[in-house]
C-alpha cells in the first residue's frame, strides 16, 4: 500500500511591529523600479486579459505534476512495467526543475514573449507525444519533453508579472498566480481520475492541446515583444553544469526506490555527482560575462534568506499534500472521496490567505510580516496534525486543515515578490527562476524524506499486529476484511509511524521561521 512515489502525485498590520527585528527600511532598488517602471501593456483591460492567459498557463503547466497520480494504475495495466511506475511522475519534476533557471536567463537575454511561446509550444508537443505513447519507456521520455516546456512556462510567466505590474502591484497579482499553483495540486488528482475514467488516460495529456492553443494565441496577440537592451551571450557550459547538478539532486530525492535508498551507495554517488557539478558550475560562473545565474544574487542577504523561505514553503505547502491524504485514509479510516472532500477547507484557506495577504502587501508595501505569520502558522498546525488520531473528531480535523491552508496561502507569494524586489531588474527572470526552483526542489526533497520516515516507522511495526505481516503492503481491501479491533490497532500503528514526518515538517517550519524573522522589514513603494 505504501509506495513513496505515490505521493508525488501552497488585521495583520499591527503584528508587524511585534515580529520585526529591524526598523522598516525603504528599498532603494524598489523605489527606483517604481519610479522607472512602465508596464509592458499600458492599457488596463488588455493587461488583465493577458494576465488571465498567463494564469491559465500556470494552471496548465503545474497541473501536470499531479494529474498523472490517479491515472497511473490504468497506465500500468495497459503497458506493464510496474517497476517504472514512479518515474512517470518523477520524469516531469526532474525535467522541469532542470530548466527553470535557464529559462529565466533566456527571458532576460532575449525577451520573454518568444521564450514563453517556445516553452508553451514545447509543452504542447510533449503533451501530444504523451497522449500517443506506445510503451512505458516512450511515455517517460515524452514526460521529460513535456517538462522541458512546463518548467519554462512556470518561470517565465512569473517573470512576465514583473514586466506587467509595478513593484507595489506585484504582490496582489502574484497571489493569483500562487493560488493557481496551489489549486492545481489539489485539483490534479481529481481531474486526472475523472478524465481517465470517462475518456481514457490519454485524455489527461491531450486536453492540454486546446487549452494550450488558447493560451498561446492570447499571448501572441496581447503581449508585446520587449527587446532587452543588451547583447545576448549564452553561458552554454554554465547552463549544462547547472542542469546536471539540479538533475542529480532531484534524481537523488525522487529516485530513492530506483537507487535503493537515499543513503545507499548509488544514492551517495548521485549526490556526490551533484556536488561536483555544483562546484564546477560555480567556477565557470565566476569567469563568464553573462552567467546563467549571477552569483552576486546569493551575496544579497535578502535574496538568500528568501530562498530558504521558498524551499521550506515548498516542503510544507506542496510536499505535505498527499501525506495529509494518506493520514486521513490510514489513521482516520476515511474513504478516498471523503479525504478529498476534507481538502476543500484547506483549498479555501489557501485562497483566503493568499488573496488577503496579496491585497495587504499591495496597500502597505511590506511582506516580511506575512512570511513570519505563515511560518508560525505552519509550525503550529503541523504539530497539531501530528496529534490527529483515530478518535479525533472530523470537525476538528477540518478546522486544523483549514488553518494550515490559511498559513500556506499567507506566505505563498512572499519569496517571489521579495526576490523580484531585491534583484536588479535586468536579472528579474533568472531570480524568479531560482525562487521557483528552490520551492519545487524543497518539495521534491521533502517528499522523499517524508516517505523514508514513514517507511522506516512502518518497518519497525511489521509483525506486531496479529494477522498483519507487513503494514507497508496492506491493501485497503485486506484491511476491510480484518476484525474491528485489528483495524483499530492498524490505525494506531499508522498514527505512530506518521508522527515523525510531521515532526520533521515542524523542524523545517522552524528553519523557515528563523529565516523569515531575520529578514529586513523592507518598505516597498506604494501608490499614493
Amino acid at each position: 500500500m505504501l509506495k513513496t512515489h505515490k505521493f508525488k502525485n501552497r488585521s495583520f498590520l499591527i503584528l508587524n511591529y511585534w515580529f520585526s527585528m529591524d526598523k522598516p527600511v525603504e528599498s532603494p532598488a524598489a523605489g527606483h523600479a517604481f519610479s522607472q517602471h512602465e508596464s509592458l501593456i499600458p492599457d488596463s483591460r488588455r493587461r488583465h486579459l493577458a494576465f488571465a492567459c498567463l494564469l491559465i498557463g500556470v494552471f496548465m503547466s503545474t497541473l501536470d505534476v499531479q494529474v498523472i497520480a490517479t491515472a497511473l494504475p490504468t497506465i500500468v495495466a495497459e503497458f506493464g512495467h510496474i517497476e517504472r511506475y514512479g518515474w512517470v511522475g518523477s520524469a516531469y519534476l526532474l525535467g522541469s526543475c532542470a530548466v527553470m533557471p535557464i529559462y529565466g536567463k533566456l527571458g532576460d537575454l532575449f525577451g520573454r514573449k518568444y521564450v514563453i511561446m517556445a516553452a508553451i509550444s514545447l509543452f504542447l508537443f510533449g503533451s501530444l507525444t504523451c497522449g500517443l505513447a506506445v510503451s512505458m519507456d516512450t511515455l517517460i521520455l515524452a514526460r521529460v519533453l513535456q517538462a522541458l516546456g512546463g518548467g519554462g512556462i512556470m518561470v517565465t510567466i512569473f517573470s512576465i508579472n514583473a514586466d506587467l505590474f509595478a513593484p507595489h502591484e506585484r504582490a496582489k497579482y502574484q497571489s493569483y498566480s500562487s493560488l493557481m499553483l496551489m489549486a492545481s495540486g489539489f485539483v490534479g488528482p481529481v481531474l486526472g481520475g475523472t478524465l481517465s475514467e470517462l475518456f481514457g488516460w490519454r485524455s489527461i495529456f491531450l486536453i492540454n492541446l486546446p487549452v494550450g492553443i488558447v493560451v498561446l494565441t492570447g499571448i501572441a496577440l496581447l503581449l508585446p515583444y520587449k527587446k532587452p537592451d543588451r547583447k545576448p551571450k549564452i553561458d552554454y557550459l554554465g547552463a549544462l553544469l547547472l542542469a546536471c547538478a539540479i538533475t542529480s539532486i532531484v534524481l537523488w530525492a525522487d529516485g530513492a526506490e530506483v537507487l535503493g535508498g537515499l543513503l545507499s551507495p548509488a544514492g551517495l554517488l548521485v549526490i556526490a555527482s551533484a556536488l561536483v557539478f555544483g562546484i564546477l558550475w560555480v567556477m565557470v560562473e565566476k569567469r563568464v560575462e553573462e552567467p546563467v545565474v549571477p552569483l552576486n544574487l546569493f551575496s544579497n542577504a535578502t535574496i538568500s534568506k528568501l530562498l530558504v523561505v521558498s524551499a521550506t514553503s515548498g516542503a510544507l505547502g506542496i510536499g505535505l499534500v498527499n501525506y495529509l491524504a494518506f493520514t486521513m485514509q490510514t489513521t482516520l479510516g476515511m474513504s478516498p472521496m471523503m479525504a478529498g472532500l476534507l481538502f476543500i477547507p484547506c483549498t479555501a484557506g489557501i485562497a483566503v490567505g493568499a488573496l488577503s495577504a496579496g491585497r495587504i502587501i499591495f496597500n502597505t508595501g511590506r511582506y516580511k510580516i506575512f512570511s513570519v505569520i505563515s511560518m508560525i502558522s505552519n509550525l503550529l498546525t503541523v504539530l497539531l496534525i501530528s496529534q490527529i488520531g483515530p478518535e479525533t473528531p472530523i470537525w476538528l480535523v477540518a478546522l486544523i486543515i483549514s488553518a494550515n491552508g490559511i498559513g500556506i496561502g499567507i506566505g505563498q507569494q512572499v519569496p517571489v515578490v521579495g526576490i523580484q524586489n531585491a534583484a536588479p531588474f535586468r536579472d528579474v527572470g533568472v531570480a524568479t527562476g531560482t525562487a521557483t526552483l528552490t520551492r519545487m526542489g524543497g518539495a521534491s526533497i521533502a517528499i522523499s524524506v517524508y516517505g523514508a520516515l514513514i517507511a522506516f516507522g512502518l518497518s519497525g511495526l511489521s509483525g506486531t499486529i496479529p494477522g498483519v505481516d507487513n503494514l507497508a503492503t496492506l491493501t485497503a481491501e485486506a484491511k476491510a476484511a480484518l476484525p474491528a479491533h485489528t483495524q483499530d490497532m492498524i490505525a494506531a500503528a499508522y498514527h505512530s509511524a506518521t508522527q515523525p514526518l510531521y515532526f520533521a515538517a515542524a523542524g523545517l517550519a522552524l528553519i523557515g521561521l528563523i529565516a523569515a524573522l531575520s529578514l529586513k522589514d523592507i518598505q516597498m513603494p506604494v501608490r499614493k
